[in-house]
């Protein structure tokens, strides 16, 4: 028995010394590796690796002095797989025996005794003779803390406790502290670099070959980690049965302690080695896997469909684990099934949606429904699918908003933004131009596109727009003319009361609170002098919604005007006008000859100039108008007031105003975010009919800083 003796093996000697290359470099020393490799020689047997290592990590989880041992007993591991390794049990039974009889502490150089544990297990594969030496090690190391634990426990427990000299070796932990930190965390390195070889094992063939160089590279080492790991393991064990033998004085004074430590280091060595090429490997994999899942989507939609099954599941979450959907009013979780054969409307927007969208989006869904049950058409269904950039972690903070959305959306919603792959959000964004700003994708119930992004006709016709095609798309437009009612239609019902009255009525909108002052003062003065029912509305700018509220309190004070007092009236108008131009570029009719699509396009490009005016008589629109030009021929009314009596009000202004306006020949210009879907390759002006040069600028206001594209002559 060895005990205070200072000399170490030699062995220990070469390790310590560092004469023994092969114990501090990662490829091993080429004989001892060769002789390891001599002894492989598999024969097919299998064993199931994974369970056996999900064991062996239970097991060591476990074993420690301070573990809970109620935590063992209810242990869900042993349960589900203990009648699927059953052979398994008998190999590490003799594995277990094997290596206790190799008396490690007689002299044998450790390289002998590791070499006769490969022997034993020839037959088996690499990541097979790793597992079960780590299942060998695992039984003894449980079996000595199993006994630590429950000796106070159990009667049993205790009289073996006292046979191993638990008791004194419980009873002097102080002076074996160390040693035991040593041996656990040599264990824990050999459990990772365990776990590299398997997930090797597991990397799927078709999808990495072994001529990809980190596959490769990592193949080459998986000898000599199999190697070090089990030395690892003969060491681990003499230690354990060196312990329960010779008591605490034994480890108390043995240098082996050294030896846990370096082969702890050279571990950590190879695990941080193969850890890295298992990286680049999963890269690899996860860049294959995502170009063929982006390629099947591609291929998915160039087919026709007897359900929608294939592409909602494609969409959405191909598994059938989980239920990936949550139903709008039960907040239940359901299955995509609820949507087989449906008209499904996939709004997909990220988690910056706005509340002006959401509130305006619900109330037409409300109405869509009603719409459809009264039409009796196939019903439809909307699913939000939330976007969200996979590159950035998710924390709590977007949890919260995202779970703060979902609750208050009445449609069915996906139950995770994780959900959605990384392909699929690519071909959100490639195929249906998808940026920032909220999409409405309608799907057929055969899985078939029928309409882009039918949010423009929702924000244009409401309800009105269903079904939401793009033949239906088209219908409107057909049916549709420059009048007033078009741009304030579902907005304000007092206009619509003007309308109906025949009324005069000035639209008007920019941020110069100067011009709007010269502005309202000339039209009263105008209307009063020639005798006609005015109204005034200020509809505010498409940004600086801010500034905009500014500048309608000071209205309301100095009584210019009538205004809107809800913001989200403001937002709802612009976001209609500038829906009018999107769905004419998803339609492809952007520059044709429509003189209604020009004026569009004028008062969109008004709304970056400055001041504007769109002047109607009830429902006929009859001036649009730059600040410009509205105001000089309001303030020049002496010169064209007597047509007034024989012309009429309305086409007496206008010839005036047209005259400015031939004389100062203004152009336009347009701003498209980069967070709008579809931004044309070209545009006419709609003054000269010129096609507009395309630049690239840069915008920040109180509203929003994103890139623009800007048009202009």
């Amino acid at each position: 028995m060895m005990t205070t003796g200072k000399m170490m093996p030699p062995a220990m000697q070469r390790l310590i010394k560092g004469g023994d290359r092969s114990m501090i470099t990662m490829s091993g020393d080429y004989v001892m590796m060769k002789q390891v490799e001599e002894t492989h020689c598999p024969d097919g047997i299998e064993v199931n690796v994974k369970r056996v290592l999900q064991i062996v990590e239970d097991i060591l989880k476990h074993a420690t002095l301070n573990a809970d041992t109620s935590a063992i007993a209810g242990s869900p591991v042993h349960g589900e797989i203990v009648n699927d390794i059953l052979e398994e049990n008998r190999i590490i039974d003799q594995v277990s025996d094997d290596i206790l009889n190799l008396k490690a502490l007689t002299g044998v150089d450790a390289h002998a005794n590791t070499l006769a544990v490969f022997n034993m297990l020839a037959h088996f594969s690499w990541d097979a003779k790793l597992v079960l030496t780590m299942a060998a090690l695992a039984f003894n190391y449980g079996e000595f803390w199993l006994l630590a634990q429950a000796r106070y426990s159990n009667q049993l427990a205790k009289a073996m406790a006292m046979l191993k000299q638990m008791t004194s070796i419980m009873d002097h932990l102080g002076e074996l502290k160390s040693r035991l930190d040593a041996l656990n965390s040599l264990i824990q390195a050999m459990l990772e670099v365990t776990r590299c070889v398997v997930k090797l094992k597991e990397l799927p063939s078709a999808y990495i070959s072994s001529e990809v160089p980190a596959l490769s590279d990592a193949m080459a080492h998986v000898t000599t980690a199999v190697y070090w790991t089990i030395r690892s393991a003969v060491a681990c064990v003499s230690q354990i049965t060196n312990l329960t033998t010779f008591g605490y004085k034994y480890i108390a004074s043995t240098t082996e302690a050294w030896e846990l430590s370096t082969l702890n280091h050279k571990l950590k060595n190879i695990y941080e080695h193969l850890q890295k090429q298992i990286d680049i490997c999963n890269q690899y994999i996860e860049e294959k896997q995502y170009l063929e899942a982006y390629q099947t989507l591609l291929n998915l939609f160039e087919i026709l469909h007897n359900d929608n099954m294939k592409i909602l599941k494609a969409l959405i979450y191909p598994k059938d684990d989980i239920l990936p959907l949550v139903e709008g009013n039960s907040k239940k979780r359901v299955n995509i099934e609820v949507l087989r054969r449906r008209n499904v409307l996939l709004l997909i927007s990220g988690l910056d949606i706005s509340q002006d969208e959401l509130s305006i989006l619900e109330q037409m869904h409300s109405e869509s429904k009603l719409h459809a049950t009264q039409h009796e058409i196939h019903q439809y269904e909307v699913v939000w699918i939330p976007m969200v950039d996979c590159s950035v972690k998710w924390t709590d903070p977007m949890q919260k908003k995202f779970e703060a959305l979902q609750s208050t959306m009445p449609w069915y919603t996906v139950y995770h933004p994780s959900l959605i792959d990384e392909a699929v959000i690519r071909f959100i964004k490639e195929k249906w131009h998808y940026r920032k700003k909220p999409i409405l994708v309608l799907l057929d119930p055969q899985g078939k596109v029928v309409c882009p992004n039918a949010i423009h006709m929702m924000w244009i016709w409401g309800s009105n727009a269903f079904p939401f095609t793009t033949l239906k798309e088209e219908a409107l437009w057909k049916e549709e003319t420059w009048r007033l009612e078009l741009l304030v239609d579902g907005i304000d019902q007092t206009i619509l009361t003007w309308i109906s009255e025949g009324k005069y009525i000035f639209l008007y909108g920019g941020d110069d609170i100067e011009w709007i002052r010269k502005f309202t003062a000339a039209a009263r003065q105008v209307a009063l002098a020639a005798r006609i029912p005015l109204e005034m509305v200020y509809v505010g700018k498409s940004n600086k919604r801010e500034k905009v509220w500014q500048v309608i309190a000071t209205i309301n004070v100095e009584k210019l005007s009538y205004t809107w007092q809800d913001p989200t009236l403001v937002w709802y108008f612009w976001t209609r006008i500038e829906s009018m131009l999107f769905s004419k570029i998803q339609l492809g009719k952007v520059d044709e000859d429509d003189p209604m699509m020009q004026q569009i396009k004028r008062l969109l490009s008004f709304d970056k100039a400055g001041g504007w005016a769109v002047l109607s008589k009830g429902s006929s629109i009859t001036v649009n108008g730059h600040g410009t030009t509205v105001l000089p021929a309001l303030l020049e009314y002496d010169q064209w007031k007597e047509h007034v009596s024989t012309k009429g009000f309305d086409v007496a202004f206008k010839e005036h105003h047209d005259k400015i306006h031939n004389e100062t020949q203004p152009c336009c210009r347009f701003e498209f975010s980069t967070m709008m879907g579809r931004i044309p390759e070209s545009m006419r002006c709609p003054e000269c009919q010129r096609l507009m040069e395309k630049l690239t600028t840069f915008v920040c206001c109180h509203d929003e800083a994103v890139p623009m594209m800007r048009w202009w002559e």
